[in-house]
């Protein structure tokens, strides 16, 4: 991946409904070859996906928490996953080393929907206790950093 390539991708996440022709000027491409290289990008897997950012609030998922579950056996294997898939409110879900297993995003419409999914995650087998942080306010998110290239460990 190229400095070209980063420019594109820093391009399409400020916005990825930009057309082709936009994006090229942005990044001294015709669009025709911007559209190559995304195409590419895409191929290689480096764009996961176009999306569109919602603001939970605005639709009614308001509370955001994250979880840790601990458990009593080794949650990496397929039947966690698909037990953690299944529950909608569920929005990232992560193996962890440490005090837990799995952390997990969870957006709710209320502190009842909240808890609601916190006894459908004691359903999972292998789930043995949870930690809970209900978020008050979000100073900010941020997309991944593609500007440059990682920091050395």
């Amino acid at each position: 991946m190229d400095e070209t390539d980063r420019a594109l991708l820093a391009a399409l996440q400020a916005d990825a409904t930009q057309p082709y022709a936009a994006l090229a000027r942005e990044v001294g491409l015709s669009a025709g070859a911007a559209h190559d290289r995304v195409r590419k990008l895409r191929e290689r897997g480096v764009i996961r996906r176009t999306t569109v950012d919602v603001d939970p609030a605005a639709v009614g998922r308001g509370v955001l928490a994250f979880v840790m579950l601990q458990a009593d056996a080794w949650m990496g294997d397929p039947a966690t996953h698909d037990a953690l898939a299944a529950v909608p409110e569920i929005q990232e879900a992560h193996i962890i080393a440490g005090p837990a297993s799995v952390l997990v995003k969870i957006r709710a419409a209320t502190p009842e929907h909240l808890q609601a999914v916190l006894r459908r995650l004691f359903d999972i087998d292998g789930v043995t206790g949870t930690q809970t942080i209900v978020v008050l306010e979000t100073f900010f998110e941020r997309p991944v950093d593609v500007t440059g290239p990682p920091a050395a460990p």
